[in-house]
Formats: structure tokens, sequence, C-alpha cells
């Protein structure tokens, strides 16, 4: 009987041209040893990494995501495109657990074109972190199809959040100190639950329904969500026509 085979993770990396890419080169010819795991993006700046790109990483089963970029006022372009990199990474790490997946599969860092070593060592941790964490789907201890359905809401929720995010979630201080302060806000919190975070489970919801799943009990089993949560969702998404509830089975069915 055959040995069963080590798991070899697949880490997909968002690299910087100018810094981090560079790092990564660096350690290449300088052969700083690290786990051949990751498969390099090449971009411009690392903020140009949008939530899309991140959620469809996932969806195709990546059991981690890298970004690397410049050093915070290193940017070669505005200069501080690195902060949307920033800004974006703590925004996809509260949908990314929103839908069930470990948020510590998505990890940002700044490496320098000289800073080879820096890269492998970085490199080594994050590839021994997904290590232990196994196979995407493995540590949440769910379903890789229901994650990948509640990606897909993620990644139909990206353009609204844009439009959010210009209207209600701009950051004041363009300093790390900054978006971590703004970031940790109470008032943030719930701003976000609110038009963000239920949005995401309302879309969630829809899918499963089209799923063909029927009752508020059946959709809360299979999102891992509270039932009483479902049924405030339902009765928003039926208030809005989305919806039809028959009250005495308390089932659901999408709206003709």
């Amino acid at each position: 009987m055959a040995a069963p085979s080590e798991f070899k993770p697949l880490i997909v990396g968002f690299l910087c041209n100018w810094c981090c890419y560079g790092g990564a080169d660096l350690a290449g010819v300088s052969r700083f040893q690290y786990p051949p795991y990751l498969r390099v993006i090449r971009l411009m700046c690392s903020g140009r990494v949008d939530l899309e790109f991140i959620f469809r990483a996932f969806a195709k089963k990546a059991d981690g995501v890298f970004i690397g970029g410049c050093h915070l006022g290193d940017c070669h372009y505005n200069p501080e495109g690195n902060y949307d990199a920033l800004g974006n990474s703590f925004v996809a790490k509260r949908i990314l657990e929103n839908v069930g997946v470990n948020p510590d599969r998505l990890r940002l860092e700044w490496v320098s074109a000289g800073e080879g070593i820096r890269f492998a060592e970085i490199m080594n941790e994050f590839g021994a972190k997904i290590k232990s964490l196994g196979p995407f789907g493995s540590s949440e201890g769910r379903d890789v199809a229901d994650l990948e359905a509640g990606l897909e809401a993620a990644t139909q929720l990206v353009p609204y959040y844009k439009l959010v995010e210009r209207e209600r979630f701009r950051v004041p201080k363009r300093t790390e100190d900054g978006y971590r302060e703004f970031f940790a806000r109470p008032d943030y919190d719930r701003l976000f639950k609110e038009l963000v975070l239920d949005k995401l489970t309302m879309g969630r919801i829809m899918g499963a329904l089209r799923a063909g799943l029927a009752t508020a009990d059946d959709v809360a089993q299979k999102l891992n969500l509270d039932p009483a949560e479902v049924a405030r969702h339902t009765y928003l998404l039926a208030q809005q026509g989305m919806v039809k509830v028959d009250g005495s089975r308390v089932q659901v069915a999408i709206a003709a």
C-alpha cells in the first residue's frame, strides 16, 4: 500500500514589481532556501491587488495568498499605493472570516529589493503556517463547495464595497498606525457589519436558496449561521421582494 503523499501547499503570491519581486529574485540568486510553494503573479504595485483577486485565488483552491509590496513610504505610486494594499488586507480578512475561510491564510508583508534573506524567512514562516493549517477547507472544518459559494458571494459584493468605501470608509491618516486605529474603531466595526457583512450574508442566503434549499433552518445549517440571523435577513429580503416566505412552514423560495 502506497504511503500517503505529503501535503504541499499552493500559495498564490502577488508581488510588487519594484520591491518584493526584486527581493524574491535576490533570494533566488543568493540561493536562500525556502519551500517551493509560491506561485508568483507580478504586479506593478501591491495596491493593484483587488479584493476580487484574493477571493478568486481562494475560490480556485489556493491554500494561502501572499501580498508583498514596498515598505510604507517607499511606494513608487502616489507614493501611497501600498496603503491601498494595507486597507484591502484588513477588509479581506474580515470578509474571509465571515464566509468561513481562516484569515490566517492571507498575509501581507513589506519587502524591499535588497531584502532577499527577509523574503526567504517570510516564505519559510508562511509556508510552515499554511502547512499546519492543511489544505484549503481542512482547518475551517467546512465543505470546500460551501466555502467557494461564500467566496463567490464576496466577489459579487466587491463593486458595492468600493462604492461604500468611497463614501464611508476613507481612512483619515495615511499612516500604518492611522490604518490600524481606523479599522479597530468600534464605530467602524458597527458600520462595516451593517453596510458590508449584512449585505454579504443576504447574498449568501440568496445563493443557498438558488441552490435549492427550502427552509430558513436548512439555510442556517448550510451556511453555519445563527437561525435568528437567517430569519432576520430573510424578512428584509422579503420586504425588498427578493424572496417569498411561507409563515406556516418558515419556508423560503426565490421570488418570481
